[in-house]
């Protein structure tokens, strides 16, 4: 199904739109950021925190690696300002990036067991089927965040489509 380069494209995708929203959300005021736009989880910064710590909960499943605090109604608060959020957030897509760097296809097989607090049981689904959905619950709210930001007035926030993602050495 997928192998360690669709993580490493995934994990350099993930790195360079999260740069981008970073960027677009810079050039707004924090009441913007704030403001509940009617998302899922209301406001661009609410949802921005939520997939973090969505991200830093499946990384810790993937990687042993520390896991956050509270569960997805706590989500939206993982990070109390934007700055503080994007200092947390370039850690985890370096953290993200270094797994996907290190994945072998024997860590891709079988199947991935955890307690899933959303459903308050023991889930277990094939490995590769969670790392897809890892990557496709990133581009799923950034989606919901990148309609917030232009109804919020950002302009050029860029390209969002993975075939126009640069690869200079630098993502590599």
């Amino acid at each position: 199904m997928i192998d360690r380069d669709y993580c490493r494209m995934m994990a350099r995708y993930n790195a360079w739109q999260n740069e981008q929203v970073a960027e677009a959300a810079e050039g707004l005021p924090d009441k913007a950021l704030r403001e509940d736009r009617g998302a899922f989880f209301g406001s661009i910064l609410g949802t921005l925190n939520h997939l973090l710590w969505a991200d830093l909960l499946w990384m810790a499943r993937f990687d042993g690696g520390a896991r956050p605090e509270g569960g997805i109604k706590d989500s939206v608060t993982l990070c109390p300002t934007l700055a503080t959020w994007s200092a947390e957030r370039f850690r985890t897509d370096g953290r993200i990036r270094m797994w996907a760097d290190k994945v072998r296809a024997i860590d891709l097989t079988g199947d991935h067991s955890w307690h899933s607090g959303a459903l308050g049981r023991e889930v277990s689904k094939p490995m590769a089927q969670c790392v897809v959905h890892f990557f496709n619950h990133q581009t799923h709210h950034r989606g919901q965040v990148h309609a917030m930001l232009t109804a919020a007035g950002c302009k050029g926030i860029g390209d969002t489509d993975l075939i126009f993602m640069p690869e200079a050495e630098s993502w590599l």
